[in-house]
């Protein structure tokens, strides 16, 4: 029989033992529950809506570049750079990559293992035999080995299932850590340009003492006032100048952090002074549950609750037989350079081993019960998710609203003060009245007039931080599907070597 033959012979019986084996997959089950979300608590409507500016169209919604609607142009150029340069996010995109390529090794055990073997062995017939050549022999072989173990129970496909939410969990992870970076830029942005804006009124300030000193000087050289009043009008002039001088710490701060969110060294970035001249926008509200659509963080936690799920499949088909199959093919020869011409061919179909669990120690009910729970876990964090998102919403409506009736109300606080400095300042030079109501008056007034300036930072950061409760103009449509979750498969990744 000639070796064309018998290699024919092993193909044929190697294509006939995956017909018999093939149609086992078409009535695999998968075991373990199927996935559907959990309920959530959700009501109708927020309750800090009652009042709320709603913007106009009603149908507007939030764009990706959220932080235009403040059209401010040195904040747009920040938030710009934080896409490309921003370290965290750099780190989160590595590890959304890294569950990609989970998802590719997860769906590899669909496909059967092949191994390429080559062997050589030198040996001597034992003394005394019988032996068709005596003396020291080579043996020389190559074999081509084929292994597959069908998912009979669908551990494979839950196993892929998991992996795939996985991978959409990073994808909204990713998204929710850049929209937290964006907002806490913009935040920071916004309590830079509150701070200029106190360090102008305090600048605006020591510009009046030094007025009033200067009074007080000139009132004392006609010996109308005494020298205390002159040692008054110093200290309260340089106690307003240690002040400014104190913002500027928190300014170099504030700048500090926003040039790391942009992925610059404090040294590379410089931020001009500026008023805060911006006018706060109106920010569309959608109803509650839309929120669940558009909060990234609730959709990881939603997709890690889904690959909980799968887990608990993946521990149910541990407790089921498990079928291996395995084929070989391969020649031998004692010469090398016969090897691969008129070399002894042979092939093997098998082993085929169907291994049945019966005891391990209660290994496999622990592991289901560990899936089990993390699964229960993942669903209280997706429902304490939805939670925090509305309390975030609530809370940040209520700060606007609060903030804007607060800061009508300082605004004729700030008024009033500047017409009490004002009146006793002419008392003050007409002799009614002492140096120490003028001090008691400018020094209201500065409070007043700083307070107002510090409302106004708050509303901004409570304005950025709606936007940031309200997702950002993010849409859970936009993760990625299952058909492209596991990224791109790449052929030089079925190579016997790397290419790396």
């Amino acid at each position: 029989m000639s070796h064309r033959y018998l290699y024919k012979s092993s193909m044929t019986c190697l294509l006939r033992f995956l017909t018999v084996i093939c149609p086992l997959m078409l009535i695999a089950c998968t075991v373990g529950p199927d996935y559907r979300r959990p309920d959530i608590p959700a009501s109708s409507s927020f309750k800090e809506l009652k009042g709320w500016k709603q913007a106009q169209p009603r149908d507007y919604e939030l764009a990706g570049k959220w932080w235009e609607i403040f059209h401010d142009s040195q904040l747009n150029a920040l938030e710009e750079q934080v896409n490309v340069a921003n370290q965290s996010i750099a780190q989160a995109e590595a590890q959304f990559k890294q569950a990609q390529s989970l998802v590719q090794a997860a769906s590899a055990a669909y496909f059967p293992t092949a191994t390429g073997t080559a062997t050589v062995n030198r040996f001597r017939a034992a003394s005394g035999q019988n032996v068709a050549v005596s003396g020291v022999r080579y043996l020389f072989g190559a074999a081509l080995s084929v292994a597959w173990e069908p998912d009979l129970w669908g551990s494979v496909r839950r196993q892929v299932e998991s992996s795939k939410a996985d991978a959409q969990a990073s994808a909204a992870t990713l998204q929710a850590l850049r929209l937290s970076t964006q907002a806490t830029l913009a935040q920071d942005y916004f309590l830079m340009r509150a701070l200029d804006a106190q360090i102008k009124v305090l600048n605006d300030t020591i510009e009046t003492y030094e007025r009033t000193l200067k009074i007080t000087q000139n009132r004392y050289a006609a010996g109308i006032a005494a020298k205390s009043e002159i040692v008054q009008a110093e200290t309260q002039l340089e106690s307003v100048r240690a002040q400014a001088l104190h913002l500027g710490v928190q300014r170099a701060q504030l700048e500090h952090a926003i040039a790391i969110l942009i992925g610059k060294t404090p040294a590379e970035l410089n931020i001009a002074v500026a008023p805060l001249n911006t006018q706060l926008p109106a920010i569309p509200v959608s109803i509650p549950s839309q929120l669940l659509e558009r909060r990234p963080d609730i959709s990881a936690a939603e997709r890690q609750a889904a690959a909980a799920n799968a887990q608990i499949g993946v521990a149910k088909a541990a407790y089921f037989p498990t079928l291996s199959l395995a084929a070989t093919n391969g020649q031998q020869s004692s010469q090398l350079s016969n090897l691969l011409s008129s070399a002894a061919r042979y092939w093997a179909l098998g082993p085929a081993a169907l291994a049945i669990p019966l005891f391990d120690g209660g290994a496999r009910g622990a592991q289901m019960q560990q899936a089990i729970d993390a699964y229960d876990a993942s669903v209280a964090a997706y429902r304490q998710a939805v939670l925090v998102s509305f309390q975030e919403v609530e809370d940040n409506l209520a700060a606007l609203r609060i903030l804007e009736q607060e800061l009508l109300v300082q605004n004729r606080a700030v008024e009033s003060a500047h017409k009490a400095v004002l009146l006793t300042t002419n008392q003050y030079k007409a002799g009614t009245v002492s140096y120490l109501n003028v001090m008691v008056d400018q020094a209201a007034a500065l409070a007043n007039e700083r307070a107002a300036v510090d409302l106004q930072g708050q509303r901004f950061s409570a304005a950025v931080l709606l936007v940031k409760a309200l997702g950002g103009g993010w849409n859970a449509s936009e993760l990625p599907g299952e058909d492209e979750v596991g990224g791109e498969v790449k052929w030089s990744q079925f190579l016997p070597i790397p290419l790396k």
